[in-house]
């Protein structure tokens, strides 16, 4: 059968492209922040300079970074989809997700395992550049051993899953024409719903709430542990992935359901104060009520979540909601940004670690170092050749002539 056709979408939404970057260098500065964490834990390197605000910024930024990633991946894989047909999706998602993490894990891997290495040795007082390479590329001989721990590239083995599950339960449910009908005639009357009523954000908290009590920790876990699916995860940031497929079918909702007002910041700025003061019970084991307030805490972390998810949207729909050439230039090498910072980062927060500055400036020099040295390699050895173009589509001019 043919598909129905999508909203014809003729213009680049830029707004979008820059709430997709924005969600990946958010996660450069949220890496930035670790070492600065007024505890150790199990980072790479702690630095002398620390601070509880750096807690609860981790705490606000991890609640909604991948997952309004997610929601924008299956928006635009919605509209890539209709436009170029199956067989052409799935060639892009294999070659734009699958084969940089193949490629990306095996030549990020060493260098992010040498960063711990040397940062151990950084708390102790010496570094040994060399060995810590050494033992980092020596590491993929543990193979399969560890395979996808330690990596953020997770996040693109769990799009490939979200993609595929979306895929298969199409066509699937596309070999008859009754059951698409009433399966996408439903699915746009709850998304329809959602964008438009004032209560959507507590009617989506509940299954999102549900999700995190599945959790091992209170928040969302990062399953970069073993290629077996994380599951309460994996339905998280599918649930993410699948409405924003669902949305572009009537992409005029968006407005709708990003809109800014008065009420929803506030219930915004209400979540996230409830959200971080319950997660201080979370050592609390011995604590009788302990199992009601990890309840409460799943529910605002929840709203949490959505409410910075759709309030990010409305924010750069009002300031970036034309074209612009910086913002399309950082769009497109967010991706390349976002793949590589991990062992610049750990680098650098060695570097810092012994500095007698500031907690604040250095993370603002980590993270704008990192973007930069980022940027550099993107605009030089990137753009213009092949990888550029396995990352973007096709290959794009340099700013920098010579």
């Amino acid at each position: 059968m043919k598909p129905i056709a999508a909203p014809a979408l003729n213009t680049r939404l830029d707004y979008l492209d820059a709430v997709r970057a924005f969600a990946l260098l958010l996660g450069i500065v949220f890496h930035a922040s670790l070492s600065f964490m007024p505890i150790f834990i199990g980072w790479a390197v702690m630095d002398v300079s620390t601070s509880p605000f750096v807690a609860s910024f981790m705490h606000v930024s991890h609640s909604f970074r991948m997952e309004l990633f997610f929601l924008i991946a299956g928006f635009f894989s919605h509209m890539t989809f209709h436009r170029k047909g199956s067989g052409s999706f799935m060639k892009s998602r294999f070659t734009r997700i699958a084969i940089p993490f193949v490629a990306g894990w095996f030549l990020l891997k060493p260098l992010i395992v040498s960063g711990w290495v040397m940062g151990s040795e950084s708390m102790r007082g010496e570094v040994d550049i060399l060995n810590g390479l050494k033992i980092g590329f020596l590491s993929l001989g543990e193979l399969p051993t560890g395979l996808l721990v330690g990596s953020h590239l997770w996040f693109l083995y769990y799009l490939l899953l979200v993609t595929g599950a979306a895929l298969a339960m199409r066509a699937i449910v596309g070999r008859s024409e009754r059951a698409y009908a009433v399966l996408t005639r439903w699915s746009d009357a709850v998304v329809s719903w959602v964008a438009r009523s004032r209560f959507s954000w507590w009617a989506l908290a509940v299954p999102t709430g549900a999700c995190l009590w599945f959790m091992s920790n209170w928040g969302v876990d990062t399953p970069d542990k073993s290629l077996a699916p994380h599951w309460p995860a994996l339905a998280l940031y599918g649930g993410f992935f699948g409405f924003g497929w669902v949305l572009h079918r009537q992409a005029a909702l968006i407005e709708s359901f990003a809109r800014v007002t008065c009420a929803r910041v506030a219930l915004c700025v209400a979540s996230v104060w409830v959200s971080l003061a319950l997660s201080g019970y979370q050592a609390d084991m011995g604590h009788p009520q302990l199992d009601l307030i990890r309840a409460g805490h799943a529910l605002s972390y929840s709203l949490m979540m959505w409410s910075l998810v759709a309030l990010s949207i409305g924010v750069f729909k009002r300031l970036f909601d034309r074209p612009s050439k910086v913002v399309r230039y950082i769009a497109d090498g967010s991706y390349w940004l976002y793949l590589v910072h991990l062992p610049i980062v750990i680098w650098l927060q060695i570097v810092f670690a012994e500095l007698p500055f500031h907690w604040a400036l250095k993370l603002a020099g980590i993270s704008i170092l990192t973007v930069v040295i980022s940027l550099a390699i993107y605009e030089l050895v990137v753009r213009s050749t092949w990888i550029g173009a396995l990352l973007n589509g096709r290959r794009r001019e340099r700013w920098l002539k010579f």
